[in-house]
């Protein structure tokens, strides 16, 4: 979704919820969250076990009751409006399909529910088969009958047929093995791109997120913590823990001054006389003191044989490498930090250095973010 269709589906948002608190007896799971989903957007829910990102997903559709706010779907208020009742259509993470049911009955259930003309009806169900990459010959047989995959996407075809407003997916593809995963993600972007849906993810996969979704929500403890793009949550995180969520990194502590711009001026034992002025742009809102964390993310990092090339240059040992394939993973321990150095190199055949191996890692100021301490 482009930045000016992003804008306008958020200036038209299909899905408002307004200070939604959930309580289970004394036990409070949602802490006055507040969040909009815009007309045709993919917005993903992620967060660590726990942090009320599921509960918030049945609440949208009627599954469960918030105990205080508003829950609005297309501007009416959803307060007493059963599931079945409303725009929305959900895909569990345990699929519950009817075992008894053929794949075709399991369709067209929905349209069943809804007393719709079995001449209608057929063609729909024909319709969803085409749109999902199933065979005709598959709506004579039963779930069991199938892979894990083809479940799925029988499960997106029913609760697809119905046409509703909003999608919402409950881990959908947890249980699939790596390969089909991405093959599925890849054909629910496309899903999504080609019907204009609202669709809203819970995943505890943080890829999947950043490949899928056109907004991504980060949630602790039963707040919202952070939502933006997912450039913005990976690159330009508000807060220590969505950085070392989103993703492995690298925090680094700095002392800072800010000039009256707004620009900070930043160092540390770490980077020896090195120092920086970073612009207000890559600056965090919420700094405080004088003391700060800077965020550098492991790809942005290199080896460098020219300390001049490099903003920042630290001398290290390679404590450890790990080979994943398109890429290559490196520890590299430096002196006055306790933890070692990520950096994530493109693969190679040739390894740039082995363990023990001295060493000296760099980054630019351009690729690096201030964060509160």
């Amino acid at each position: 979704m482009t930045e000016e269709r992003r804008h306008q589906a958020l200036q038209n948002p299909i899905i408002e919820a307004s200070d939604i608190v959930k309580d289970y007896g004394s036990a409070r799971a949602l802490h006055g969250v507040s969040i909009s989903v815009g007309t045709g957007e993919f917005l993903a829910l992620v967060g660590p076990s726990g942090c009320g990102k599921t509960t918030l997903l049945k609440i949208i559709a009627g599954f469960e009751d918030q105990s205080v706010g508003r829950l609005a779907i297309r501007g009416a208020d959803m307060k007493g409006v059963p599931a079945a009742a409303r725009p929305t259509r959900m895909v569990f993470q345990r699929l519950a399909l009817f075992p008894h049911k053929t794949v075709g009955e399991n369709i067209a259930f929905p349209l069943k529910l809804a007393k719709t003309p079995k001449a209608e009806s057929d063609e729909r169900v024909r319709a969803m088969l085409e749109l999902m990459h199933l065979k005709p010959a598959y709506l004579d047989r039963y779930p069991a009958q199938l892979s894990g995959g083809e479940q799925q996407r029988v499960a997106l075809a029913r609760a697809l047929i119905s046409r509703p407003d909003v999608l919402l997916l409950d881990e959908p593809m947890s249980a699939l093995d790596a390969k089909l995963k991405k093959s599925l993600q890849a054909e629910l972007k496309k899903l999504h791109r080609n019907l204009g849906t609202s669709f809203v993810l819970v995943t505890h996969d943080l890829e999947e997120a950043m490949m899928l979704a056109d907004r991504i929500c980060v949630m602790q403890a039963g707040k919202v913590v952070q939502a933006g793009t997912p450039s913005e949550i990976y690159y330009r995180p508000t807060s220590s823990f969505v950085a070392g969520f989103i993703g492995e990194t690298n925090f680094f502590p700095v002392s800072f001054t800010l000039d009256a711009a707004g620009a900070a001026e930043i160092a540390s034992p770490l980077f020896g006389e090195s120092k920086a002025s970073l612009p207000a742009a890559q600056i965090s809102p919420d700094l405080s003191g004088d003391k700060a964390m800077l965020l550098v993310r492991p790809e942005v990092m290199r080896f460098v044989e020219d300390t001049t090339r490099a903003d920042f240059a630290l001398p290290g040992v390679v404590e450890e490498f790990f080979t994943k394939g398109a890429s290559i993973q490196y520890r590299v321990r430096v002196k006055g930090r306790e933890t070692p150095v990520v950096m994530d190199l493109p693969g190679s055949p040739n390894l740039p250095a082995k363990v023990g191996q001295d060493v000296t890692i760099g980054f630019d100021r351009a690729d690096v973010f201030l964060l509160a301490e």
